[in-house]
């Protein structure tokens, strides 16, 4: 049985890894989902919608001051993001308040304040301004990152092929340059690294420079699991091709329009690696292991932290496009719910049933709840926790 020293160590040890992991974990999350909910408010405030409360944190109020346009700006004690409420909605989730809306005039408040009375387009663009905000956040930090601090580059040249790897068989030579991969250029070693990582299983198509000529090479990378400094395993697509030397690599910052252009290619990378990631998990090909919750978004972050702060900029901004992302599919209460609503309004000429709706959003919670609950147990399982709680109790 577990001695009370032992018990103490392990609580003390949980407190700590608490303590590394919440607060960057709170920055992250906070950042994210408030300049999210952001997009909404300013959005909404162009369209001149009363706003009743934009909300840093949940539950119990800690702060609030109302600003000249009846607002309420509110800090609440539980800071796992935000979110803004207009007037008319019976909750953060946007679901219309049928009492509210009848009641216009005691309220003070005119029609053409009223979320729910806007026109569509207004609506529309409203609901989709959250998201838009994430992928707007994500390519500025990322075309920061490429302006101020730069990116580590060297020439896309294979030095060196393992033998029996997938680049071996696929025809790669050593002395092969690479100068063009899925039809986009290749600038540097780092770019097939990061196309090739998040490909496993797929055929990718290379063009090389080899001597005068230019050769085509169609290659597929394996999946294999790696280790990072941390301990975590990844699995990635790896075609076993040697790059450049270390000292080979230098740091180049781009110019402001370059910088935002290598952003927004970045940004649409990322949604392109989840879309792939998702199709191959639907399809069976590949496990859903990979797929984290909160837990897991807090140890990376406690992680990426302890390396610097720009790694944990980076971070946010990959999480603030997958927070976009996930805001557009087309599950009610989520923001991609809506614009199917939306949808089925510009189609039919009419919103769609109060009924339907309400069943809708019940539906939607139901599926996000599960999608939590799942996320939740990959953290659990990828954290180890039952076999800790196992070694305790045993």
């Amino acid at each position: 049985m577990l001695g009370l020293m032992d018990l103490l160590l392990g609580v003390q040890g949980a407190a700590f890894w608490a303590l590394q992991w919440v607060l960057p974990f709170l920055v992250v999350l906070s950042v994210v989902v408030v300049f999210h909910e952001l997009g909404h408010f300013w959005v909404g405030r162009l369209f001149g919608v009363k706003v009743d409360t934009f909300s840093v944190g949940f539950g119990r109020e800690v702060f609030s001051i109302h600003d000249k346009h009846g607002t309420k700006w509110r800090l609440a004690w539980l800071p796992l993001g935000g979110y803004v409420k207009f007037f008319g909605d019976m909750g953060p989730a946007s679901a219309p308040d049928p009492e509210q809306l009848a009641n216009l005039e005691r309220a003070g408040v005119r029609p053409d304040e009223v979320f729910h009375l806007k026109p569509l387009y207004q609506r529309a663009l409203i609901v989709a301004a959250g998201p838009i905000a994430n992928f707007i956040l994500a390519i500025l930090i990322f075309a920061c990152v490429f302006m101020f601090i730069g990116e580590l580059r060297a020439p896309a040249r294979v030095d060196g092929v393992n033998p029996g790897g997938a680049g071996e068989a696929a025809g790669f030579e050593t002395g092969d340059l690479i100068v063009e991969l899925q039809g986009r250029g290749v600038d540097s070693f780092t770019d097939v690294q990061r196309v090739v990582s998040f490909n496993a299983g797929v055929p990718l198509n290379f063009v090389v420079q080899r001597g005068e000529a230019l050769v085509e090479i169609t290659a597929i990378p394996r999946e294999e699991e790696r280790e990072d400094r941390f301990g975590n395993i990844h699995k990635l697509g790896i075609l076993g091709l040697d790059g450049p030397a270390y000292d080979e690599f230098v740091m180049v910052r781009s110019g402001p329009l370059a910088a935002v252009g290598k952003g927004t290619v970045q940004t649409a990378d990322i949604i392109t690696q989840t879309f792939v990631y998702l199709g191959r998990v639907i399809s069976g090909r590949q496990d859903a292991d990979q797929l984290g919750g909160p837990l897991r978004i807090a140890q990376v972050s406690g992680q990426v932290a302890s390396i610097d702060a720009i790694a944990l900029i980076q971070l946010i901004g990959i999480l603030s496009v997958s927070i976009g992302l996930i805001n557009l599919f087309p599950i009610p209460v989520l923001d991609g719910g809506h614009l199917v609503f939306y949808g089925y309004e510009a189609v039919a000429g009419k919103p769609l049933g109060e009924g339907a709706q309400e069943m809708g959003f019940r539906v939607g919670l139901v599926l996000v709840l599960a999608l939590m609950i799942f996320a939740t147990w990959n953290d659990l399982v990828h954290l180890r926790v039952f076999e800790f709680l196992e070694g305790m109790f045993s």
